[in-house]
């Protein structure tokens, strides 16, 4: 057996639209599994839209994402503005750079610029457009 850990996310209703674009921003192997494609499932606590995403996942050569849409309505989870965010470290600033970009031509905006951190590494952040942060490292090049 493999171990191994995944981010997971629960977006509002906008899974399948978050990791279509974190696919074309990536690349890499996205499964997106909805309700109305799975069995039924006895026992469940809510009756889950069809079109709900379930299960997600996108397995790119840094790793894996995996989520599905909140189903919780009683509660309002945001998603900008917490405390977490997803760390992409990469081989090469310009590498960063375009990853930033293509967040940014997706309707991302510039959480903190990409430049030179001040413990000698390059860092920045972006929050794509479903609120998400993504923080892009990159040793000193």
């Amino acid at each position: 057996m493999v171990h191994s850990i995944a981010t997971y996310i629960a977006l509002p209703g906008t899974t399948a639209e978050a990791m279509e674009h974190w696919h074309e921003v990536f690349g890499g192997d996205l499964n997106i599994m909805r309700y109305g494609d799975a069995p039924p499932m006895e026992g469940m606590p809510f009756e889950p839209d069809p079109q709900a995403v379930a299960h997600a996942t996108l397995t790119t050569p840094a790793g894996i994402i995996a989520g599905g849409d909140a189903m919780d309505s009683e509660n309002d989870y945001p998603v900008q503005g917490t405390a977490y965010s997803l760390l992409y470290t990469t081989d090469t600033a310009d590498e960063a750079r375009g990853y930033i970009q293509k967040m940014l031509d997706g309707g991302g905006t510039v959480g903190m610029p990409f430049e030179k951190a001040p413990w000698g590494d390059w860092y920045g952040q972006v929050f794509d457009r479903f609120g998400v942060m993504w923080a892009f490292s990159c040793e000193n090049d």
